[in-house]
């Protein structure tokens, strides 16, 4: 479980940053070069890099290079365990609002039953 704790931390890290975020926008359409990705931002390129090394680092994109060319691609794995973690907290909270809901309705008929009873 820890391990698993781990990497969504480090998942959940990345995607906190706006421009790690876009590079994930992007890639999310193809595979892209660095030089295409890092064209939109303003950002010296050795800046750049650190938010690519930060994104493999964490399992959410493979680079590969071909000749002068390096490339990146989603790699969709991690998202995956995002997704069930996600699932889970989804049905999780389903469930309690639909208990909640539940709550709400009985009191405003045993409210409404009162008021009525009173008269």
């Amino acid at each position: 479980m820890d391990q698993y704790s781990q990497q969504l931390d480090g998942v959940f890290q990345a995607l906190a940053d706006p421009t790690r975020r876009a590079v994930l926008a992007r890639l999310g359409q193809g595979p892209a070069s660095i030089s295409d990705l890092a064209k939109p931002f303003d950002m010296a390129l050795p800046s750049f890099m650190k938010h690519i090394h930060f994104l493999e680092g964490n399992g959410l994109i493979q680079t590969r290079k071909e000749g002068r060319v390096r490339t990146c691609a989603i790699e969709k794995k991690q998202f995956a365990a995002v997704e069930a973690w996600l699932s889970t907290q989804r049905a999780l909270w389903e469930g309690r609002t639909d208990r909640l809901e539940q709550f709400v309705a009985k009191a405003q008929t045993i409210r409404a039953q009162t008021k009525g009873g009173s008269t």
